[in-house]
């Protein structure tokens, strides 16, 4: 059997920059076991399954599709970059005819809407909660989320952006120190330069070896080799509008 595949760099116009992530479209579900070794064979920090809800829809005409994440070692509940890249593929490849895509997730719906040459997605804020102040310098926040097991240390605001990018973290090292279940992502951010040109309101790193995901490449104006830009929107009502733009590197079909 062969299915296709699809690699994509999100929250970037370039090739080889941004977040990348696979795509896979499918016809019919997959076992679990059978989704894991494919992510595994990608090697990305998210491979994307895309199936459909109605059995007579099509990639072309249905409006709601389910949605499933898995890094190289485990599945996730939620990924930005790799949902970007799902609705990418279903409007640019398959013609999609519908304004907006929903997708049934681990996290809920999630919709993505076209918007000049990027994506609008509609996502759950998921609010942290302060866990320990640490002082101005180097560290000024700690909060975890609960709901995502993500950790956010949000650096001193008198730090300069290249403490953050000369930053070395051992993902060794950090998934030792935490084996509670409670972390299973770190965001090490700081505030970035509205004013300056490009300017941003903060710069970050997101590191998540509990998932197999030494560092992901992009989940704000990433510091990160690659680099990449989000453009984030909070809304009034507890979700949040995340916007980027994307583009493929790859289109190939793999055999199973």
């Amino acid at each position: 059997m062969e299915i296709p595949v699809y690699t994509l760099d999100a929250f970037t116009n370039l090739p080889f920059k941004g977040n990348p992530a696979a795509i896979c479209p499918l016809m019919h579900e997959l076992t679990d076991e059978l989704y894991q070794k494919i992510a595994t064979e990608m090697n990305l920090s998210e491979t994307a399954f895309i199936t459909r809800i109605n059995p007579s829809d099509s990639f072309s005409t249905g409006s709601r599709f389910r949605l499933r994440w898995f890094t190289p070692t485990n599945e996730v509940n939620l990924c930005g970059h790799a949902t970007l890249a799902s609705a990418a593929v279903l409007f640019q490849y398959e013609k999609n005819v519908n304004p907006i895509l929903v997708f049934e997730t681990k996290s809920g719906e999630l919709a993505v809407t076209q918007q000049g040459d990027g994506y609008i997605m509609d996502f759950p804020l998921n609010p942290p909660t302060q866990e320990v102040a640490l002082g101005d310098h180097p560290v000024q926040d700690v909060y975890l989320s609960s709901n995502t097991k993500k950790l956010m240390v949000r650096l001193a605001d008198s730090c300069n952006r290249s403490v953050l990018t000369s930053l070395k973290v051992d993902p060794v090292a950090l998934q030792s120190s935490e084996r509670s279940g409670r972390v299973k992502g770190l965001i090490i951010t700081m505030k970035g330069s509205p004013d300056s040109q490009p300017g941003y309101d903060f710069y970050s790193r997101y590191f998540a070896p509990w998932n197999g995901v030494p560092e992901d490449p992009v989940t704000a104006y990433q510091c990160s080799s690659r680099g990449g830009e989000l453009e984030l929107e909070v809304r009034d009502d507890g979700r949040i509008n995340i916007a980027g733009q994307i583009v493929t590197v790859l289109q190939g079909r793999i055999t199973i």
